[in-house]
């Protein structure tokens, strides 16, 4: 039987220099990162073993790397990609990606600012 499980990384913390401002691109600031992966655990719940299921850790590292690299203007295009990368992983059938950008450039107080997505595997 094929199970429904959620797998979750919150508040993945990477410094990047995305937005449209020339400041932002220079200076970059913190993004935070959010992921829930829908997949079946229940191979690796029997086996005991990381290879049947996704690594955090791995996760963790290939998101960050996505965040700290190639800038973009839009939090949505980043998004977009953390996504494309969750749904690479074998047996990911979704992602629910939330990117959060605390700092943006805002006049107004302000607690955060966030972009969620949630992408199928085709």
């Amino acid at each position: 039987m094929d199970t429904d499980d959620l797998i979750t990384l919150t508040g993945l913390r990477v410094h990047g220099r995305h937005g449209v401002f020339d400041f932002e691109r220079d200076t970059g600031q913190d993004f935070i990162v959010d992921v829930a992966l829908r997949t079946s655990t229940a191979k690796a719940a029997a086996s005991d073993d990381l290879k049947d299921t996704v690594d955090y850790g791995a996760l963790a590292d290939t998101l960050a790397a996505i965040v700290a690299g190639e800038p973009v203007d839009l939090i949505e295009t980043l998004a977009e990609r953390l996504a494309a990368a969750c749904l690479a992983l074998d047996g990911v059938r979704s992602a629910r990606v939330t990117v959060h950008k605390p700092q943006a450039p805002i006049a107004q107080r302000f607690t955060d600012v966030a972009v969620t997505i949630e992408r199928s595997a085709p």
